[in-house]
């Protein structure tokens, strides 16, 4: 596969910015990832949010079973476009 984007999905956001802050040395990732607050359907309460890390991997070059145990060390999990 070459390009792809990656969506590490999490619990809340303090899991989503250690995620994203560790990514570039974890998986070499040079482009900042996205964070974005995915609130759940028919949910008003902020605290009832996913926060999604967006990675871009234009080369293809990272390991999608790798990026899903790491999301699964912060009770998250990857979703891969």
């Amino acid at each position: 596969m070459t390009g792809a984007r990656h969506i590490l999905v999490l619990p809340d956001r303090d899991a989503a910015e250690e995620v994203a802050e560790a990514l570039p040395e974890r998986f070499g990732v040079t482009q900042e990832p996205q964070l974005v607050r995915d609130a759940l359907a028919g949910e008003d309460d902020a605290e009832d949010a996913q926060w999604l890390v967006v990675v871009e991997d234009p080369a293809g070059a990272l390991d999608a079973a790798a990026l899903d145990a790491f999301a699964d060390e912060y009770d998250g999990w990857l979703e891969t476009e």
